[in-house]
Formats: C-alpha cells, structure tokens, sequence
C-alpha cells in the first residue's frame, strides 16, 4: 500500500527539495555573473509586481484552480471552523510573536554581532513579513499536501480582503511608526493576478471542458495533463526572484544566516498552533494542512515591495524581507513533508 502511494507522486515532487536547491543555487549565480538577465528582467514590471514572475505564478496557480468546484465554494460556509483558525492564527497570533521572536534575538541573543540600528531594521522587516500571510504560494503548498482546493481559495480569498483593512495598522502598531503607506496598487494588482484570475481562468475552462467532454474526461484525461506544471512553475519562480538578488545575498552571508534563525523559529510555531488547533477542532487533514500552510508562509511580493517603497532597495529592511523569500521554500518543504507523515492524525 505504502508502495503505491509513494509511486504516485510524481518525478519533479518526490525530489523537489533537491530541484529547490539547485535553482536557488542557478538563480544566485545569474544574478552573480549573468546580472544582465536580472535586469532586462526587472524592466517588466508593474506596481512593483514582477511581470514575468507573475505569469509563473500563474502558472503555478491555474492547474489546481481547474479542480475548483463553484459548488463546493458555496459549501464552505457549513463549516467554518477552518476559516477562523486561519483568520485567528494570522491576525491575532502571527504578527505579534513575529515581533516578540525577532525583538528577542535581534535584540538580544544576536547583539553581539547586530548593532541597535541594523537591530531596528531587521526587526522592521520582520514585522512586514509577520503582518502578509501567504496568498499565491499556499496553493503549491496546499496541492503538496492534498488540501481541500475550494476550501484554500475561501481561506486565501478573506485573507486577502482582510489585509487591505488589517495590514498597514498592524505594522503601523508594532513598528511605532505613524502613517506608514503601502503601495496600494501593488497589493490590489497582486490579489486580482494571483486570486481572481486564475480562479475564474479554471471555473470558465472546468464549465466548457465539462460540458462539451464531460466531467470523467475532466477529471481522468484534461487535469492530469497538468501534472507538474505547478512545480514546474515554482522551480523557474525560485531561479527568477533568486537572480533579482544574488549580490544581496552574496554581499551579507553571515547576516542572512542571522536574520533566518528566527524567521525560521516563527515559521515552524504559527505552522504548528494552527495545524494542531485543527486537530483539536477535529478539522480533516484537507483543511488542517492548508490552514497551517497560510500563516507559516508569507505574502513575500508584498513584504518586499513595502520595505522597498518605505525604507529603499539597498536597506537592511529589504534585506530582511528577501530572506524571507530565501528560507521561505525549504522550510515550506519540510512542514509539507511533517503534514504529509502526519496525516493518519486526522479524520478521515
């Protein structure tokens, strides 16, 4: 039985803590040495979205849409447990323990090796990581863990709205600062790339394949010609925002290993309070995981431009937030693998 399952996932996601790597590794060494590339690249760009990164994501994104059922959207509202933890997990609970973990080990465990001033900014980019929970990246996730797909859109969806009213005062809050802005069209263009579209891209191609092919041949033949494209998608992702900064990286390693302990620390708590507050909620696995998966990952787009617009491209601020990118995947990774092997935990 064992067998069997472990022969159906696939070449690209059996190995794709491997794929990973190297294209973190390819993507580093572009910008390095093919630093032409990163920057024709960054010319496409709109409200500081990345155009060609975008696409990927949609890329990523469309396959496990053409599964949404509109139905079974609808149906979500029956049981709404899942939506609070996950509401709950990223308000209430995420950006403050953000901020008290990070405080503590920029402030003091790290201070011998971080002056106040970098202590400030590292800790500034914490807070906008901790403050965008994950909207494009937790459908990789969720679809690694088998998550219930209509129920992921639903939690991604009110995340979504819930940021454009909660984000700015959380971080104006935290961070001490008056008056903090955000880049309003980045966000928004963001939510519409990454949700709406490619949403309604797989309810209109789900209703007309169905309804000239049927709904065996949707499900048996058109879906499975997807298979790896999502992780496919994620890999040419990875080498893209890793090229935009591959001399930041190069240029800070001991930092970076400093600012990632505690991002790392925060990502596996929130991760764990939400999937076993499922648990106890006696939510199913489908749900449980994708819950977990929303508030361990960060709405990093977001997180990046913000600290650009606020503090400049070459800021400690920013630097804090693109290793949040940098950890953001293997340890993503690893909670997959942890939700996976902890399946048999949760209803059938």
């Amino acid at each position: 039985m064992n067998k069997t399952k472990y022969s159906d996932i696939g070449f690209f996601e059996r190995y794709l803590t491997v794929w990973v790597i190297i294209c973190m590794i390819m993507g580093v060494m572009i910008g390095k040495f093919l630093s032409p590339i990163p920057t024709i690249l960054g010319k496409f760009e709109y409200a500081n979205v990345s155009i060609p990164i975008a696409i990927l994501i949609w890329i990523m994104i469309y396959p496990m849409m053409l599964k949404v059922d509109f139905k079974s959207i609808k149906n979500v509202g029956k049981n709404p447990k899942g939506l609070f933890v996950t509401w709950i997990t990223n308000w209430l609970i995420k950006p403050f323990t953000m901020f008290g973990i990070a405080y503590a080990f920029f402030y003091i465990i790290f201070s011998n090796f971080i002056t106040p001033d970098l202590a400030k900014s590292y800790l500034a980019g914490a807070v906008l990581l901790g403050a965008a929970p994950c909207t494009a990246m937790v459908f990789v996730w969720s679809h690694l863990t088998k998550g219930n797909v209509a129920y992921t859109v639903v939690q991604v969806a009110t995340n979504d709205l819930i940021i454009l009213i909660a984000f700015t005062p959380t971080v104006a809050f935290l961070l001490g600062i008056s008056g903090v802005s955000i880049p309003w069209d980045t966000l928004i263009l963001s939510v519409v790339l990454f949700v709406v579209i490619p949403l309604a891209g797989g309810i209109i191609t789900r209703s007309i394949v169905t309804k000239n092919k049927g709904i065996d041949y949707f499900q048996n033949i058109f879906i499975p010609k997807f298979g790896n494209i999502t992780i496919i998608g994620l890999l040419l992702t990875l080498i893209i925002i890793f090229s935009f900064q591959g001399n930041v990286i190069l240029a800070n390693p001991v930092h970076i290993i400093l600012i990632a302990v505690p991002l790392i620390i925060q990502t596996f708590l929130i991760f764990f309070i939400a999937y076993s507050t499922s648990k106890i909620l006696k939510l199913p696995h489908d749900i449980a995981a994708p819950a977990g998966m929303i508030g361990a990952s960060n709405f990093f787009e977001l997180a990046v431009a913000v600290a650009i617009a606020l503090f400049g491209a070459q800021s400690p601020v920013a630097l804090a937030t693109i290793v949040g990118v940098l950890v953001e995947v293997p340890v993503m990774l690893v909670l997959v693998r942890i939700a996976n092997k902890t399946k048999g935990w949760f209803l059938k």
